[in-house]
């Protein structure tokens, strides 16, 4: 007999399968690349400000790992390989992410509900647009739950995701800061806009790709936020 959690993990296969993006997220697009930069700058001004400039000390593991890419990130920015690890439900995709990290990164094929991570053992869990692609409340928790359960104290969930809904999009459904603050109860939130609205940046960046920052300079504009979940160091370790 299924549970809540197996039909939602088979809601997420079947919504990643509906999707056909073609060439939208190639980095070769103007709209892309701007939005890839902004997100790596605002990410590590973020990390350097909660005293995690240099990321090669730190374990960190990324949920919803896809293809590799945000893994890549991280060893560019100094992560050492051994201390990094990825976590996709998608076969396929985890297939990719082996092919093109290095050895040491260890990529694990799981919903990371159930993934073999130990609690308190994580520096850094990092989800990008994981929990909108999670229409389920209960599964959200869930995962929530596990998540703040790996991280050690003094330690942090780094979140990025949409703020609100898309109504072009029935698949994803947007996560206000509010309810981040109601999956975690116990963190301390320090978030940032970021990312013009993707059919506002496709739509300038046809006309002129300089044009993404000035639009972007609109913090209404921004459709996503990233956060720092931040463990007070003196938590101790929730089950």
């Amino acid at each position: 007999m299924s549970t809540s959690s197996d039909q939602e993990t088979q809601a997420i296969e079947a919504r990643y399968a509906r999707r056909d993006a073609g060439d939208r997220y190639s980095m070769a697009r103007p709209e892309v690349w701007h939005t890839v930069f902004e997100r790596q700058k605002a990410t590590l001004k973020l990390l350097a400000r909660h005293g995690a400039s240099d990321l090669s000390r730190l374990r960190i593991v990324e949920v919803g790992c896809g293809a590799g890419g945000n893994l890549l990130e991280f060893l560019r920015w100094g992560c050492d390989p051994g201390q990094l690890s990825g976590i996709e439900l998608l076969p396929d995709r985890a297939d990719h992410a082996r092919r093109v990290l290095p050895s040491d990164v260890k990529v694990l094929t799981a919903d990371a509900c159930v993934a073999d991570i130990a609690e308190g053992s994580c520096d850094l869990v990092f989800q990008s647009t994981v929990f909108s692609s999670l229409l389920d409340a209960a599964y959200r928790q869930r995962l929530a739950q596990t998540l703040w359960s790996w991280v050690k104290p003094g330690g942090a969930v780094l979140w990025y995701d949409f703020v609100m809904n898309n109504p072009r999009n029935p698949d994803v459904r947007g996560v206000p800061l509010r309810e981040v603050q109601s999956l975690f109860p116990e963190a301390q939130l320090d978030a940032v806009r970021v990312t013009l609205a993707p059919p506002l940046a496709r739509a300038v960046c046809r006309l002129h790709p300089s044009l993404y920052t000035v639009f972007n300079a609109l913090p209404a504009l921004r459709t996503h936020r990233l956060v720092w979940v931040g463990k007070p160091a003196t938590a101790a370790h929730a089950g």
